[in-house]
């Protein structure tokens, strides 16, 4: 998260951290026709009486937030903060889930899209992921998302035969939804479905326009995706996905979002135009496995203190070298030298210090180095020093 962090901050967005409860109401305006909140979303009554959710999404708590507090705009924050969605687990679907994302409120700038993409394009590459592509989908403004939906719906009526009973369903709610179905028996009625970027108004298409050359500008490569919808009602506009190809293809988005220029309008506030995404922490972390990206570590510390005495002396060395910023554990219960030496082992630590009563009678330390069986005795006062310079080699 650190890394997170440092990178969109550089670009002025600051820490916000939403509440894991909500009211059901503010989840709600995410999307009622979304599986995410019909079918996903934990909701319960609590002693006052209200009706909460447990957060699916971070966008509206944020918008929210806005609502409430009327920041100074443009409005740019970060967040890091668990999920929750009622959906069978699976390889890359949790029940609880991490993400990290960034929200900007208050301006329409198409430049705006192309910071925040390029955001999360960096931020992939700051970990060393290359092996992903970046799809990219305007949803239109009112104007030509109302058109737009008349021509979904004549499409689907027409072929309502040829759907499934859910996809039927769900594009008497709202259309757009049945682009997002992942069911084979509609896979080719949405195949043949009218694409968003054909009923862009001038205004609409000007600000996509826009937004691909600023793409183009700052070296974000990206392909077109015309059916792309998101999982959300919230989207308008700008609406993007960055998909890994090392993951399998029914769960490889490693992070997305878009614009929702019209959900202030919907929690009481003036319209305020906004944009952000969401990236989901295990995901990516399969992806860079998948990569090879970086190794995980083979051990949960670097140095195992073995205190034969009577335990003190190992509490007080784990604690200088943990100050020190050095990663340190021992063993409890005055076990044996034996058991002592088995629990090192198994730590994997690069290097045991070993206190024994003629250690502690000359005020020095043993040394051991775990990989080649050397060592070595040094004073008492020296052994963070030794620790490092032996760590360094």
């Amino acid at each position: 998260m650190a890394r997170f962090a440092q990178h969109v901050e550089r670009a002025g967005y600051g820490l916000h951290i939403p509440p894991m409860f909500e009211h059901y109401e503010v989840l709600a305006r995410v999307g009622e026709s979304t599986d995410i909140v019909q079918k996903e979303m934990y909701e319960f009554e609590d002693r006052g009486g209200r009706r909460l959710a447990l957060r699916p999404e971070g966008t509206a708590s944020v918008m929210r937030a806005y609502v409430e507090h009327r920041p100074t705009l443009p409005w740019k924050v970060w967040y890091v903060a668990p999920n929750f969605r009622a959906e069978a687990p699976q390889a890359g679907r949790y029940r609880q889930h991490h993400q990290v994302g960034v929200e900007a409120i208050g301006t329409l700038d198409p430049d705006l899209d192309v910071e925040v993409i390029s955001l999360l394009d960096g931020f992939f590459r700051d970990l060393g992921l290359r092996g992903y592509r970046l799809r990219l989908n305007s949803l239109g403004d009112p104007t030509s998302r109302s058109q737009y939906l008349e021509a979904l719906r004549a499409h689907f009526d027409a072929h309502a035969g040829d759907l499934s009973a859910q996809a039927r369903q769900t594009a008497t709610v709202n259309p757009l939804r049945v682009l997002d179905s992942k069911r084979e028996q509609d896979a080719g009625v949405i195949a043949g479905a009218p694409r968003m970027v054909d009923y862009l108004s001038d205004d609409a298409g000007a600000h996509f326009e826009r937004v691909q050359s600023g793409l183009r500008a700052v070296g974000v490569a990206y392909e077109m995706a015309p059916l792309l919808v998101r999982g959300l009602d919230y989207y308008t506009r700008t609406t993007f996905e960055f998909a890994a190809d090392s993951l399998g293809a029914a769960q490889n988005g490693i992070g997305g979002g878009g614009r929702y220029d019209g959900l202030a309008e919907q929690m009481g506030a003036p319209a305020t135009p906004g944009i952000g995404f969401g990236s989901g922490i295990e995901r990516t972390l399969m992806a860079c496995d998948a990569e090879g990206v970086f190794a995980a570590s083979t051990s949960a510390v670097d140095v195992f203190v073995i205190d034969v005495v009577d335990g003190t002396h190992a509490l007080v060395l784990t604690t200088e070298l943990r100050r020190a910023g050095v990663r340190a554990d021992r063993a409890f219960d005055q076990r044996s030298m034996k058991a002592q030496m088995k629990q090192a082992d198994r730590s994997g630590a690069a290097i045991a210090l070993i206190v024994g009563e003629q250690e502690a009678a000359d005020g020095t330390v043993t040394l051991r180095r775990m990989a080649d069986a050397t060592q070595e005795t040094i004073p008492r006062e020296k052994v963070v020093d030794a620790v490092r310079e032996g760590l360094n080699r």
